[in-house]
């Protein structure tokens, strides 16, 4: 199994530190049981013992820049010098972690053989060669296990923090679609409600511009009207946009958002401003429509108005709703094409955002044209 490039962790002098004190402490718990007799008796050797050991020690620092090929070059050293055998052991265990097993198998033989060489060419007392050779595959067989359950435990925590990281990138995106989410549904409900009023100011104020006979009595009630539907759309955006002040503790202003039973409040209000509007309501009225399936049918009655008041001003708006719990709503306003609009600009996107809405409902929104009238035709399941 090949192990993650990364897996190994980043040495400190500490880490470097006790490392080199445990191999001090295990090539000195070797090479003491024969330090005495080679220094009288193999000087040779014990020179050798040295140099080779001391050699060691500084080969095994750079072990992870090669890691087979100094595993194997100490473990030769180790062959003539019991001092080598700690770094032998941190090379062979380094190898280990990267969990190759041709690697492993190489580098445990090589150390095996070098254990053997050694323990026959050192002068150790009473020197059994079934005891010796079983205590080398022993311990050369567990610095190899041990190595592989070190790796085995850093791709573990590897996994595990890289999954803690993915999980939380994903999380951040999923932040970032609900926030883009809100953006655009916060987006249309600011169209929805500040659209149809501003529009009225707009006629009111074109009509009050365009008449020349208004006495001064007329002229405040007109400018009145603009106030009063000024007012009324600073309130509602004041209302979509109180959603966004996620850390005011203050006690909620936001008046409540329109339900099916709003749109009669709605047509009189329509109404009252000269608009000619033949609404029929069959919607079944012994179950109350569910709040979110009124709001729409609300906000889509409401973008219906608004049209005919941009694009076909003073024209009669035809508005029939029928529907009851099992076969869903449906709305169809119509009016005559206009072929003077008002001078209210209009953005293009009443519709786009009512049909998103409406699709978000699980429902259906046309538009089309038939005769000399343009209709626009929503369909809503009961339970949105």
């Amino acid at each position: 199994m090949e192990p993650r490039p990364d897996t190994q962790p980043e040495l400190t002098w500490v880490s470097h530190a006790w490392r080199y004190a445990v191999c001090v402490v295990f090539s000195a718990a070797i090479w003491q049981t024969v330090a005495g007799p080679e220094w009288r008796e193999h000087r040779l050797l014990f020179a050798a013992e040295v140099v080779l050991g001391l050699a060691a020690f500084v080969l095994v620092y750079f072990r992870r820049r090669a890691p087979v090929r100094v595993a194997l070059v100490i473990a030769a050293m180790s062959a003539l010098s019991g001092i080598a055998a700690g770094p032998a052991t941190l090379a062979a265990v380094s190898v280990a972690t990267r969990r190759r097993w041709r690697e492993v198998v190489l580098v445990g033989s090589a150390n095996f053989v070098a254990a053997q060489t050694w323990t026959t060419i050192a002068p150790i007392e009473d020197n059994d060669f079934l005891v010796t050779t079983l205590v080398n595959l022993a311990v050369n067989t567990g610095m190899m296990g041990w190595g592989l359950y070190i790796g085995s435990r850093r791709e573990l925590l590897w996994n595990l923090r890289n999954r803690a990281e993915r999980a939380e990138l994903e999380q951040e995106l999923r932040l970032s679609q609900a926030r883009s989410t809100e953006r655009a549904r916060i987006a249309g409900e600011m169209h929805d409600v500040v659209a149809h009023r501003i529009t009225q100011v707009s006629m009111h104020a074109g009509a009050l511009a365009f008449r020349d006979d208004l006495d001064g009595d007329r002229l405040r009630e007109g400018l009145g009207q603009i106030q009063r539907q000024a007012n009324d759309a600073l309130h509602e955006l004041r209302d979509v946009l109180g959603v966004l002040r996620e850390d005011d503790t203050s006690p909620p202003t936001a008046r409540p958002q329109p339900t099916y039973d709003d749109i009669a409040a709605l047509v009189d209000e329509a109404r009252s401003h000269g608009l000619d509007i033949d609404w029929t309501d069959h919607v079944d009225g012994d179950v109350p429509v569910p709040p979110a399936t009124g709001r729409t049918v609300y906000r889509i009655v409401q973008e219906g108005i608004t049209n005919v008041r941009k694009h076909a001003p003073g024209a009669e708006v035809a508005i029939r709703s029928t529907g009851d719990e099992r076969g869903g709503i449906t709305v169809v306003i119509s009016n005559p094409l206009g072929d003077r609009p008002s001078a209210a600009p209009g953005s293009g996107l009443g519709l786009v955002g009512l049909r998103e809405r409406t699709e978000l409902r699980g429902g259906r929104l046309h538009q089309r044209t038939e005769g000399a009238r343009f209709v626009l035709e929503a369909w809503l399941p009961w339970t949105a």
